[in-house]
């Protein structure tokens, strides 16, 4: 793993996770050196099984993605760590505005309108007001991250990778990333099962989690739609925006919770609806921030 010096902090933080998943017997690679300063580390190779190259009928999805949830409650019982970001209100803002600061101008040709965002940030607090604080969230957990290793046992078959992000925050979350995955399709019956699934595992009340669950998948996929307009448009990574349709597919499915329903209805009103001529517009970089 090489990372530029002047990032050493993601070496430090990676190096520092690892630690407290390997502690509770998890599958991050094991670190053999590292020298942060140089931006070296020197880590296990877990294999090229990702999930998202092996997922290629539903029998072997399902028993990978049954697996991936199997794990999450171990996630949601680290709790006990420090020197770990909070996933707190203000990074929950802060990330949502990316839709107004790259999708709407490029999308649009013109900057968002001052009003709607003035309103949109208190919006976001509403909507994610009922999101907890606490455990472990990797931030990345889907199919382009999770390696399947079938001869190890229990919670091990599933390898962890891009975790140096993680913060503080709900468990929610992680499943989110998981079953709402920017870059495949996963299907509503899975998406739905895996749910029960979660709520089997860890006795969760069903309406709050939902309410949760829609809440921070809302988020997520928000600042996910700007986040792959920024990469196109300032990182001239123009194959980022042909992933903003299935991200809004799964916006849209969130916000059928009743509970979000002012969010959606500023969505309807302010951001424009993923057509092909919208994402040409956004590969172009028309007015971009």
């Amino acid at each position: 793993m090489i990372v530029p010096p002047d990032k050493d902090d993601n070496i430090r933080s990676f190096v520092h996770i690892t630690n407290i998943l390997r502690s509770r017997c998890l599958s991050a690679p094991e670190i053999y050196a590292e020298d942060a300063n140089r931006g070296l580390v020197l880590i296990e190779d877990l294999g090229d099984d990702l999930f998202a190259r092996l997922a290629k009928d539903s029998e072997t999805e399902a028993q990978m993605y049954s697996a991936a949830v199997g794990l999450l409650p171990t996630l949601a019982d680290i709790n006990d760590v420090t020197n770990i970001p909070p996933y707190d209100m203000a990074t929950y803002q802060r990330e949502a505005r990316l839709i107004l600061d790259w999708y709407i101008p490029s999308a649009t040709g013109r900057p968002a309108d001052a009003e709607a965002e003035a309103e949109f940030p208190d919006l976001i607090a509403a909507a994610c007001a009922p999101a907890r604080t606490g455990t472990l969230v990797l931030r990345d957990y889907h199919a382009e991250n999770l390696l399947w290793l079938p001869n190890r046992e229990g919670h091990q078959k599933v390898g962890l990778l891009d975790y140096q992000d993680a913060m503080m925050g709900d468990a929610a979350y992680d499943l989110v990333s998981l079953l709402e995955d920017a870059r495949r399709d996963v299907s509503k019956n899975l998406q739905d099962s895996e749910i029960k699934h979660y709520l089997a595992l860890t006795g969760d009340t069903e309406a709050d989690f939902l309410r949760r669950y829609a809440a921070l998948g809302a988020q997520r996929n928000i600042k996910i739609v700007g986040i792959f307009a920024r990469l196109c448009v300032r990182d001239g990574k123009a194959r980022y925006p042909d992933f903003i349709p299935r991200v809004w597919l799964y916006l849209q499915q969130d916000l059928q919770h009743p509970a979000l329903e002012r969010l959606a209805n500023w969505l309807a009103r302010h951001v424009p609806v993923p057509t092909s001529a919208i994402i040409a517009a956004v590969k172009a970089g028309k007015n971009a921030a």
